[in-house]
């Protein structure tokens, strides 16, 4: 049978569930296939059919391919700037105050008793040590007097041993090689030997290596034991005062290479204006007057009181034996043994093993150090160029001159053996 014949008519179809229209209509209109056009390219985004009565979505506009890895490369860049940045101030403040407390400690080098140190003797790693100051040259008081010669600063040298702790050193040996010098400076070494004995109760013992004359004999009398080594001068208790030059009948002065020379036949004449009875002492022009002589002689005879009871009471020899039978003299070693001055005589190193013995400790394993110019790094920091307590001599050839109150200025009583042509220049 042929599907258009007319005689066959298809059967009613029931009209369709609205419910089922609806959903008809939502998948048609799913199912709907946009127009024909060109193909989305990949990762762009999809641009869909608004819904009825929905509102149009922007989409964000791609960014630019380098801004993302410009900014965090330039995040990075800062922080690490930054970082950098507090690093380096933090080492800043604390080298600053690392100079600054070097700078403190250092700088105090030419002040007080913490020198570089060098080795005198005994084995290096030794348990013990012996502190070794030398006192050599002219005594003289502070380090802003200036000499030709080598001189020892008496009030540096008290300052060293004021400084010193009992658990510092096992004791002091003081290498002796002077002719004296000031008073205040030979005194000041010698009450600080005192002071460190009574702070300490460690020993001190004094080597004559060469001289301890006059003032080298003052500062080093309170010591608990004297030892000499052979063929030195010892002694000299005795102080001077001078010089004082007269220049009688003068017609004339002797001119040099500068200046001429003036010859007169009425004499020449030289005065000072003065105010004060004798403050003109000491001009060659006229001679001493009694009164001045009396003054000064009395004034020298104090000082040398007080060095001779000094000495007696630390050598343990009665004063009027000092004055009358010691006098200034200079002695021998074994003489010096004899007067009371000197306890022992021996060589350097049986003088260190020695100096080990008194200050209670093995010598075969005690050293001896000494202290020794500041290093570089010191200098830099404000220390001065030569060994606490002593000087650099002057030197002719650039004109210096000396400063020292020993040279200069009016006469000073002085606890010196010699002649100050060597120190002052002549």
């Amino acid at each position: 049978m042929s599907s258009s014949d007319p005689s066959i008519v298809p059967a009613p179809q029931p009209p369709p569930d609205p419910a089922e229209r609806r959903a008809d209509e939502s998948i048609g209109s799913a199912a709907q296939v946009p127009p024909p056009g060109p193909a989305p390219q990949t990762g762009a985004p999809i641009a869909r059919a608004p819904q009825p009565g929905a509102q149009p979505v922007r989409l964000p506009a791609p960014q630019s391919s380098f801004k993302q890895p410009f900014a965090k490369g330039f995040g990075a860049g800062l922080g690490l700037t930054v970082g950098a940045g507090a690093v380096a101030l933090v080492l800043t403040v604390v080298s600053l105050l690392g100079m600054g407390l070097i700078s403190r400690t250092l700088g105090n080098v030419a002040t007080s008793a913490q020198n570089s140190l060098s080795h005198v003797w005994g084995p290096a790693n030794a348990s013990n040590t012996l502190l070794a100051i030398n006192i050599s040259g002219v005594i003289d008081n502070t380090g802003s007097a200036t000499l030709y010669s080598s001189a020892t600063y008496g009030y540096e040298i008290a300052d060293q041993l004021d400084a010193l702790k009992a658990d510092d050193y096992a004791g002091v040996v003081l290498l002796m090689d002077t002719p004296g010098g000031s008073i205040s400076g030979s005194r000041a070494i010698a009450d600080a030997i005192v002071r460190y004995q009574e702070r300490t109760g460690k020993k001190v013992v004094a080597y004559v290596q060469a001289m301890a004359a006059s003032g080298g004999m003052y500062a080093m009398a309170p010591a608990d034991l004297i030892i000499s080594d052979h063929g030195t001068l010892i002694g000299s208790i005795g102080v001077i005062m001078g010089p004082f030059e007269y220049y009688r009948d003068v017609t004339g002065l002797t001119g040099n290479i500068l200046t001429s020379g003036v010859i007169t036949t009425g004499g020449i004449t030289h005065e000072y204006l003065t105010q004060g009875t004798g403050k003109d002492f000491g001009n060659p022009f006229r001679e001493m007057s009694e009164q001045e002589r009396a003054t000064y002689t009395n004034g020298i005879g104090i000082e040398y009181q007080a060095f001779v009871d000094y000495v007696a009471q630390h050598r343990g020899i009665p004063a009027d034996r000092i004055v009358n039978e010691l006098g200034a003299y200079l002695f021998d070693p074994q003489t010096a043994i004899d007067k009371g001055l000197v306890d022992e005589i021996m060589g350097r190193p049986d003088g260190f093993l020695r100096a080990a013995e008194v200050s209670g400790v093995d010598p075969s394993d005690t050293k001896v150090v000494s202290p020794a110019m500041p290093g570089g790094l010191a200098q830099l920091f404000g220390a001065q160029a030569r060994v606490y307590g002593h000087n650099v001599p002057l030197s002719t050839a650039d004109g210096s001159t000396p400063t020292s109150s020993i040279c200069v200025g009016s006469p000073t009583v002085l606890a010196f053996a010699g002649d100050f042509t060597s120190v002052c220049g002549g």
